[in-house]
């Protein structure tokens, strides 16, 4: 039986950060995955290009950017591996990157880039990489851990766990982390798609259809939170970055409201059409603000036929109203068949902030998506896993 220091279990984001950052402090590591290729999430993600972090992922300008029952858990990790120490790493790759809208950082190439970087520096720290190998069952010992494996037995001082959440099975998402978690005593808090479009029910579906493909800029809100971002129709419901960003806030039963003109007077653009466009129709008018389809839709909701220029003040305001509080009902998102990230996972109560290790297991670590930490979309929860990642390496 081959005996490690450190055991990882997840070829992941996280996982892999742990494991360099144990290799380099000279500790023998086995990482074992179930996936044939590591770092799968990491390839998909950013549209191939890996928005690999983002650089308000940090403990000062982050503290309300990333979802938890403890938003103040992920604040010591984030403050000790920083956005800039990352990039450092992937300059030192000689990876090309570009800064898009709201500090998101991509490759300007393949995000392969940033898994063979991850590869090349789990090499140079002497890990060891087992894929295509299941977990069968862990234990807790006197010394550690003992790990059946698919492959062979194994025992280790530290077990960390960095398996992800629920999110998107496809890419071979399980329940294993949670079911460990368990296992060892760790509470857990409830689970849920997060970053995920949302859908309808067949009426309004049927009215949305139309729409589907179409994009425009807007502002999406949930009781008190707001996200300015682009907004995407598509036949099943809403996606684009606005509606995901409001997904990890929205429940069943909720509504969400649009602003379909950001930063515009409606009032004030609609009066000003009156005076000088008074024989146009108000969807005609409306669709000089907005996608020809969508202003139509708004017009078919308002149900006000005849010339804008005689419209009373109150109409218009009822026209603004529509433009700047269009209320929607979803019933359900698509899952998380679709979802970015799985909100919830291990209670961070039962986890050291700074170390990441379980309080009440000695050498037991959660780190990345199955912990109850969860980040805006836009780089944050890569973020999130290099620092949860790098802060258990540092310890396990």
């Amino acid at each position: 039986m081959t005996h490690y220091d450190v055991v990882v279990l997840g070829a992941g984001a996280a996982g892999m950060m742990a494991a360099i950052e144990a290799g380099r402090r000279g500790r023998s590591v086995l990482v074992v995955d179930h996936a044939k290729y590591a770092g799968e999430k990491i390839r998909i993600s950013g549209g191939g290009r890996c928005n690999f972090t983002n650089v308000n992922a940090t403990a000062e300008k982050g503290r309300d950017r990333f979802l938890s029952q403890n938003p103040r858990f992920s604040l010591s990790a984030l403050s000790r591996y920083t956005p800039e120490m990352f990039i450092a790493l992937v300059e030192q790759h000689g990876i090309a990157f570009h800064e898009k809208t709201l500090g998101q950082l991509f490759c300007d190439g393949p995000a392969t880039q940033v898994n063979t970087m991850l590869l090349t520096e789990m090499r140079r720290a002497g890990a060891t990489l087992s894929l295509q190998t299941q977990i069968e069952r862990a234990s807790k010992t006197d010394d550690g851990f003992a790990l059946e494996l698919s492959t062979a037995s194994v025992t280790a001082e530290s077990l960390i766990v960095a398996t992800g959440g629920k999110s998107i099975p496809k890419m071979g998402a399980t329940g294993l982390g949670y079911q460990l978690a368990s296992q060892f005593g760790l509470r857990l808090t409830n689970t849920r798609p997060a970053l995920v479009p949302l859908t309808f029910e067949t009426g309004a579906l049927e009215k949305l259809k139309p729409l589907s493909g179409i994009a425009t800029d807007a502002i999406v809100r949930h009781g008190k939170t707001a996200f300015e971002e682009a907004l995407l129709f598509t036949h099943r419901g809403l996606s684009g970055p606005a509606v995901l960003q409001i997904s990890s806030f929205w429940r069943e039963g909720d509504g969400i409201a649009v602003d379909l003109l950001p930063e515009v007077d409606a009032g004030e653009r609609l009066r000003r059409a009156r005076k000088e466009t008074p024989k146009l129709q108000v969807q005609t008018v409306v669709a000089n603000f907005l996608p020809k389809k969508l202003a139509q839709l708004i017009g078919e909701e308002l149900n006000m036929p005849g010339m804008i220029g005689d419209f009373s003040d109150k109409k218009l305001a009822e026209v603004a109203a529509a433009l700047k509080d269009w209320r929607l009902k979803p019933v359900g998102s698509e899952g998380y068949r679709t979802a970015e990230v799985t909100l919830g996972g291990v209670d961070t109560r039962d986890l050291d902030a700074k170390t990441m290790a379980a309080r009440n297991v000695p050498g037991l670590f959660f780190i990345g998506e199955v912990v109850d930490v969860t980040g805006w979309l836009g780089g944050y929860n890569f973020q999130w896993a290099w620092a949860s990642g790098w802060a258990a390496g540092q310890a396990a």
